[in-house]
């Protein structure tokens, strides 16, 4: 799968990162990034709007 944006996820969601500890969020809808260009990764903060 290509992606330039985001992932729109309903939560709460919680998401394990690849050095096992885990992040949680309790909104309703989370974004999670697909560039790894988020300064708040794994959310997106909309950085790949910068250099698409």
């Amino acid at each position: 799968m290509q992606r330039r944006g985001p992932i729109l996820v309903d939560g709460p969601v919680e998401v394990e990162l690849e050095d096992g500890s885990t992040v949680f969020s309790d909104r309703f809808r989370v974004a999670l990034c697909t560039c790894r260009r988020s300064r708040r990764y794994p959310w997106c903060d909309t950085s790949h709007r910068d250099r698409v």
